[in-house]
Order: C-alpha cells, then structure tokens, then sequence
C-alpha cells in the first residue's frame, strides 16, 4: 500500500525534484538556442545583401522561420529534463496549454468565424473598393483569416475580418463596375450660383475619366464658412478615381474663378469625408 501511495505521488509530482534536474545541461540548451538565434540574424541578412537578389526576400523570411525552429527544438528538448512526464501529468500540461492557447488565439479564432459570416454576407469581394477602420482601397483577395486590400498608395494592408464585429464597413461600389468621386469645393457666399454649377458640370463632362454612361451632379449647401459645392461624377475605371478627382479639382478651379468666384477659407477640422 506503501509502495503504491509513493508510486501516485511520483506520478503526481508535476516538476523533477532538483537533485534530478541537470541544470548544466539546461543552462547549455538554452544557451545553444541563443547562440543560433543571433547567428541566424547575422548571417542571413548579411547572405541576403551580398548575395543574388533574387534569394534576398527567402534569405530574410527565412529568420523567424529558423528561430521558431531552433525555439520549438529547445523546448521540446527542456520539457523532460524539468517535468516528470507522466500520463497524468501530460493532461495536467495540456489542459493548461489549451487554455493559454485558446486565449492566444481568440482573437484569430474570431477573425475565422468573421470570415466564414464574410463569405456568406459578402460585404466585400475581389474588385470592391472598401474602407475599414480608415484603411481604403481596392479588395485583391479575401482569405480566410483577412482581407487584402491595395490603398491608393499602393501598400497593401491586411484586415482581418473580425473588424466587421467592431467597425463599419463602407463600400464604394458593392459588385459594381463604377464608384462616385466627389470633388469638393468651399466659396464665398457673395457669388453666382448658376454659373459656378453650370462651369462644373462642364468640368466633369469635359473629362478624360468620365463614364458618360453615369450622371454629373453639383450638389450644394451653405455652411458658416461659404457655399460648399460637390461634384458628384463616375469615372470610367475605377482605378482612375484618385486621378479622376485631381482632374476635377484642378480644372474646377479654374472654371470657378472664370465664372467671378472666389473660394472660402475652410478650417481643417471643419471639413468632413465627402
């Protein structure tokens, strides 16, 4: 009976008792690791910039690649000189493990499920210009943990989808092969309003970018600072849109000061997203 209560609490005992543990050997592994972790971050970088540039990208991505090897490898190496692995020790360690696991990962969890919602909801798609969280840009790709999105700078950003959980989503064209550009123009209240709308309808209509299949509307509001004008167009592909918008303002200018207007001095803070 003896025998068997020092047998349950051997197999208990989650740790090795410190007589057993070589602290040498851990202190070597550890060390080892280290070692190899800052070599990689020397001799990669340094194969990367002396070697054919095609390999430069793989040399650098190969880094955290090879450090989550030699740190898995270094763990897996410590675990049974540390803990006394038992049956009943390892549903112990992983039980905690999954714990701290899922808490890890919630949050990618999260985005899965979201981009499950996404396909089914399509908020988005392959070719739609979305914002989100005050990211905008054309979709490339909708993967299953994030959306890819190319802005109008060029950079890709990768969104996961659990921010349709927390953010509005705002599509500018939904499937569609056209958006609406607004350009946006503050004058003087002390003008005349059918001239300055008419010279840019003309504007809009006299467009390289123009989709002529879609209306030009001029839209105007007073404000405390003066006449605040928009002009609503479609370009004819929506990738023009920034230079579209360019077009329109730079022209719009120039039709309003040729039609006796004079624009207004706007605060910052107090213009708005068209």
């Amino acid at each position: 009976m003896a025998a068997a209560n020092e047998g349950h609490e051997k197999a208990a005992q989650l740790i090795n008792d410190l007589q057993d543990i070589s602290f040498t050997k851990v202190g070597l592994i550890i060390a080892c690791t280290w070692l190899s972790i800052m070599l990689a971050h020397k001799i990669f970088p340094y194969l990367a910039e002396k070697g054919p540039s095609q390999l430069r990208l793989y040399l650098l991505g190969a880094v955290p690649v090879i450090r989550l090897l030699l740190l898995v490898v270094a763990l897996l190496w410590l675990i049974p000189i540390v803990f006394n692995i038992t049956f009943q020790n390892f549903l112990v360690i992983f039980g905690a493990a999954s714990v701290a696991i899922g808490f890890a990962f919630k949050d990618y969890v999260s985005s899965l499920i979201a981009g499950v919602v996404a396909i089914f909801e399509r908020p988005y798609r392959p070719g739609d210009w979305i914002e989100i969280d005050g990211n905008y840009g054309e979709v490339r790709a909708v993967g299953m943990r994030a959306v890819e999105v190319c802005t109008l700078d060029d950079n890709i950003v990768y969104i996961p989808h659990e921010k349709i959980w927390q953010h509005n989503i705002s599509n500018s064209n939904d499937g569609a092969r056209t958006l609406m550009c607004v350009a946006s123009f503050y004058l003087h209240p002390a003008h005349d309003a059918q001239s300055v709308s008419q010279a840019l309808q003309e504007v809009a209509l006299t467009s390289a970018y123009l989709d002529y299949h879609k209306p030009v509307r001029v839209t105007l509001a007073e404000t405390a600072w003066g006449t605040h004008y928009k002009l609503r167009a479609y370009p004819f592909d929506m990738r023009d849109q920034s230079s579209f918008i360019s077009d329109l303002t730079l022209r719009g200018k120039l039709a309003i000061a040729e039609a006796g207007g004079k624009e207004s001095t706007v605060p910052a803070a107090a213009i708005t997203p068209s």
